[in-house]
Order: C-alpha cells, then sequence, then structure tokens
C-alpha cells in the first residue's frame, strides 16, 4: 500500500491536541502563523510521499555496502538526503544564528513524523543530526558551535551518538571509552563503539560523532560519564 502523509490529521493534532495556536502566540514564535505552518506540512507532505517512500524498495533491493572503508547508501539515497538538507528540514528548530529556521520543536517533531512514516531508514540520519544539534546548542562551548552547527544545520555534515559498547548496552555506567587530556583543550578518545545508527555514509563529507566516555578522574556509574565530540 503506498505511503500518504496524513497531513489533514497531524494538522488536527497541533490545533486541537497540541494547542500549536498558544506556542506561535508567543514572541519567539511569531513567523509560526497558520498560513506559514500550512505551507510547511503541505510542503513536507509531498516530500515524505513522492522523494523519501518510493526509497524504502530500493533500500530493501539494494542495502547499504561497505567499500574500501566506505558505506555506500542505497541508490536514490543521496537525492533524497539532498532533498532534506537543502529543503532546510534538518534545521528547522534549530538556532538562526548559525543558520537554522528556528521555528517551534513541536511543528519539526510533526514533520518527522511524516519523514520517519515515509523511510525510517533514510530520515534516521536527520533525526539522530537534530539530536546532535540541540545538544551542541545546549551545552557546547562558542568554538565548537561555530565549527560544527552551521555545516550541521545545512545537512553538509550529519551527527551520530556513540553510546553502546560490547559490554554496555542498557547497562550506560558499564561503558569502558576513556578520554585522556591532550593539554591543548582536545582529548584522545579510545574504546569500542557499537550499534551506531548511520556511523558512516557517502551522503555527506564529514560524520561528527557524539561519544560517551570517561575521564581519567571520573566516577564510577553514570555520574561519571561525558560528551565528546569526534569528527570522522
Amino acid at each position: 500500500m503506498p505511503y500518504r502523509a496524513p497531513v489533514t490529521d497531524i494538522r488536527f493534532i497541533l490545533d486541537h491536541v497540541v494547542n500549536f495556536a498558544q506556542v506561535a502566540a508567543t514572541d519567539r514564535f511569531a513567523e509560526a502563523t497558520p498560513e506559514l505552518v500550512d505551507a510547511i506540512l503541505t510542503e513536507a507532505g509531498r516530500v515524505a510521499t513522492d522523494i523519501l517512500a518510493p526509497l524504502n524498495r530500493a533500500g530493501d533491493t539494494h542495502p547499504a555496502r561497505l567499500e574500501n572503508g566506505v558505506v555506500i547508501a542505497s541508490p536514490g539515497y543521496a537525492d533524497g538526503y539532498r532533498a532534506l538538507s537543502e529543503g532546510g528540514w534538518v534545521g528547522m528548530a534549530a538556532s538562526p544564528e548559525y543558520g537554522g529556521l528556528g521555528l517551534p520543536n513541536g511543528l519539526a517533531m510533526a514533520v518527522d513524523e511524516m519523514m520517519s512514516g515515509a523511510c525510517m531508514a533514510l530520515n534516521l540520519k536527520p533525526v539522530l543530526t537534530k539530536g546532535q544539534i540541540e545538544a551542541l546548542e545546549h551545552h557546547a562551548s562558542d568554538a565548537i558551535k561555530a565549527l560544527y552547527l552551521p555545516k550541521l544545520i545545512s545537512g553538509e555534515w550529519s551527527g551520530t551518538m556513540n553510546l553502546t559498547e560490547p559490554q554496555a548496552g542498557s547497562d550506560v555506567g558499564a561503558l569502558r571509552s576513556k578520554a585522556e587530556p591532550n593539554g591543548d583543550g582536545s582529548y584522545a578518545v579510545t574504546g569500542q563503539k557499537i550499534y551506531i545508527t548511520w556511523g558512516d555514509s557517502d551522503l555527506v563529507s564529514n560524520v561528527c560523532h557524539l561519544v560517551l566516555a570517561r575521564l581519567p578522574d571520573a566516577a564510577e556509574g553514570t555520574k561519571g560519564i561525558s560528551l565528546f565530540m569526534v569528527p570522522k
């Protein structure tokens, strides 16, 4: 059965469940007018239905493969990802200071519902990048923000989360990856991570990994875990 984006249903939820009008009435999100929201949802539905949904077949018949140390995505995925990045979908809720649109996260989540429903395999890439963008906006240094956020928001680079290790899945506190200070503000990170969604691909020029690791004097368990940016 072909996928059709549930634009009308999502608009109903925003209006009558989420009370999106209350969010849009704030000064911060004054630009999120009903007309703009309708236009965004309509275009997102078109992208999801016409561009992303057909990629599922290619993913099944021609899955990603590893060639010379590089993951080659399924046919058509490059075009699909380009539509997401060039359309500004990756940075919908990101700060305008770094190239984002600064729209409400609730609207961005509504768009993600359609994109993921159409092709979860591909849309996980920008979804993880958005999570990384949010983490950096809230916790990174100004230097890291300036270096990474514009590239992540534009979709030129993508982001991942490196949590799981062979002995540490749901038990995050058992992770063993270490980060040793280099003395210049950077760290040497060592360890083994597994099950990294979109950990590599030929769709972007750089994959930026947020890696959970421990400093030498870190406490045991989850309290001793820090987060490090490790570019490809």
